[in-house]
């Protein structure tokens, strides 16, 4: 066995290129996640406790191998707080914990200049289906399909504020289970918490929206700092 001053230098070499801090502070968050999404490019929005309906949303990109905060902003999240997404429930008003996929942006308000990803203008005859006997369950329906009910969808013109700027989060989005939840966006602050979305201000979104490339594969993280819904499990 080498001696302890050896030991401690191999430790401390295999911290620092596992991205860890010097000086035993903590690394970035991105670090400390069982996983990141595997892009260059990540959001995370993180409450203080799971009945917590507010915190803070941090966009994040991959430098040299270290991630370094691009920007970040309060957030609200939903009135019942957070839970883990794969519990979650329709119409609960929870935020779903987990790690997401962003599959595209829309808004009522044009893209912001210099926005990339892929963008989708709201018109009037644009809704989101949260019928679960709909065959377009948690999609984007325009028009509204036939077996889509009206008091089962969010007609999202009518959201004027809050859907100015909006990034899809992937959540019971790729293979949808009826019943989960629909309908789950980053978008705009309200008067309060949301029925389950993460908000943030109009100009933080603007900003999200200049900074997300597609090509860096961004995904979001939403957790707690402890707990079952602690993001780092995510």
């Amino acid at each position: 066995m080498g001696s302890p001053a050896v030991a401690t230098a191999l430790v401390s070499a295999s911290l620092l290129v596992l991205g860890a801090a010097p000086a035993g502070g903590q690394p970035p968050l991105p670090f400390r996640m069982a996983d990141a999404g595997g892009g260059t490019q990540l959001i995370t929005a993180v409450a203080a406790k799971a009945s917590a309906t507010s915190g803070t949303v941090t966009w994040w990109e991959l430098d040299n191998g270290w991630w370094v905060k691009a920007g970040s902003a309060k957030a609200r999240f939903g009135a019942n707080g957070l839970v883990e997404g794969s519990a979650r429930k329709q119409g609960t008003n929870t935020t779903p914990a987990g790690l997401y996929e962003l599959p595209y942006a829309f808004g009522i308000k044009a893209a912001p200049r210099g926005t990339s990803y892929k963008y989708r203008p709201v018109r009037q005859k644009s809704w989101w289906c949260q019928d679960n006997e709909s065959r377009v369950y948690n999609r984007w329906s325009e028009p509204r399909a036939k077996d889509c009910r009206a008091g089962e969808s969010e007609h999202l013109i009518a959201y004027e504020k809050q859907y100015a700027y909006a990034l899809v989060i992937g959540f019971n989005y790729a293979k949808p289970v009826r019943g989960r939840g629909a309908g789950i966006f980053l978008h705009v602050n309200g008067r309060g918490a949301t029925a389950g979305c993460v908000s943030v201000s109009a100009d933080a979104m603007r900003r999200i929206l200049k900074w997300a490339d597609p090509g860096q594969a961004p995904h979001i993280a939403i957790g707690t700092t402890g707990g079952r819904t602690a993001i780092t499990r995510y």
